[in-house]
């Protein structure tokens, strides 16, 4: 076997790994999901010492604060929840991550495909007082399918990520950028409806070996269908002729979630545009590495990828 060049490595695993994740095959019928998705669910931790609040407090006589999480979502893998902090907040995190906050105190957490059965949430105070809620995130049964082949060998790496490189550095400059959107806060809507032809989550394992899983969902209502915005946000990337996304839309919803669009026909928007949730924004194509005319979207906080099913809900 050839020996990797050893200035490649560092980049060897970042690449193949985005060009597996953003990467996929829109003639591809999908089966259903073994696990449909769960209802949403409302959480409000109760303040045992609180006292109604009266309308005119007497002076010197402190209102009761909100001492404890309150938020909603879908508490499971490829989840998401919104919700408020405890007042006098100056520090959130989930696990080992540090939360953005609001000035309202309200924020944004989510939850991996991978992620663990069990997570914190934790508040520090301006006392110093540290508040916490365990949460049980739900697992999700994936669409894995077994093939006994091995996987195909890669492409040249050095040839390779000549191409691959300003691309992978654009997206990656892109969804960095804070517009202070705050598209998060909405109940989402489909950018376009039609058949779903790949699920997020869905993963081939080649004779032992896992591949990388489908990181966002897959609509094909048909070639030059226009896609509209799912919630408000600001533009932070559009361009055509990506090698594996063709054309590319990512737009910045706020405390970082963005949504990808790939494979458009026509990019109809530009870079630094401001869009609202239902704003026409492209056409649906198969450019890039796309077997048929679809639309993948994925969603992304930070790092973590999501589901966008579970910010929409069934087609109607």
């Amino acid at each position: 076997m050839k020996a990797r060049p050893a200035h490649l490595a560092p980049l060897f695993a970042a690449t193949l790994g985005l060009a597996a994740l953003i990467s996929c095959t829109g003639s591809e019928a999908a089966a259903p999901e073994s696990a449909a998705p769960a209802p949403e669910q409302a959480y409000t931790a109760t303040i045992d010492d609180a006292r109604p609040i009266p309308e005119a407090p007497p002076p010197n006589r402190q209102a009761v604060q909100n001492t404890r999480f309150s938020y909603s979502g879908e508490l499971t893998q490829g989840g998401f929840i919104r919700g408020v902090v405890p007042d006098g907040t100056v520090r959130a995190t989930l696990g080992e991550r540090v939360l953005d906050l609001a000035d309202d105190g309200s924020f944004f957490a989510a939850f991996d495909r991978d992620s663990d059965d069990s997570l914190t949430l934790s508040a520090t105070v301006a006392s110093g007082q540290v508040v916490r809620e365990d949460l049980t995130i739900a697992p999700r049964a994936w669409q894995i399918e077994r093939v006994n082949v091995a996987r195909r060998p890669g492409r040249n790496l050095e040839a390779y990520w000549k191409v691959r490189e300003p691309e992978y550095n654009a997206i990656n400059a892109a969804r960095a950028k804070a517009t202070g959107a705050v598209g998060w806060k909405q109940q989402f809507i489909w950018p376009v409806k039609g058949r779903i032809s790949g699920r997020f989550g869905r993963q081939r394992i080649y004779a032992g070996e896992p591949g990388s899983y489908h990181s966002g969902i897959d609509i094909a209502p048909g070639d030059g269908e226009p896609f509209v915005a799912p919630a408000d946000g600001v533009v932070v990337l559009a361009r055509t002729g990506f090698s594996l996304e063709g054309g590319l839309i990512i737009i910045d919803h706020g405390m970082g979630l963005n949504s990808a669009f790939l494979h458009a026909s026509k990019v109809a928007v530009e870079e630094g545009q401001t869009v609202r949730q239902g704003q026409y924004i492209g056409n649906v194509g198969a450019t890039g590495r796309a077997t048929g005319p679809h639309l993948h979207w994925g969603l992304k906080w930070n790092d973590t990828r999501l589901d966008p099913l579970l910010f929409v809900g069934p087609m109607n």
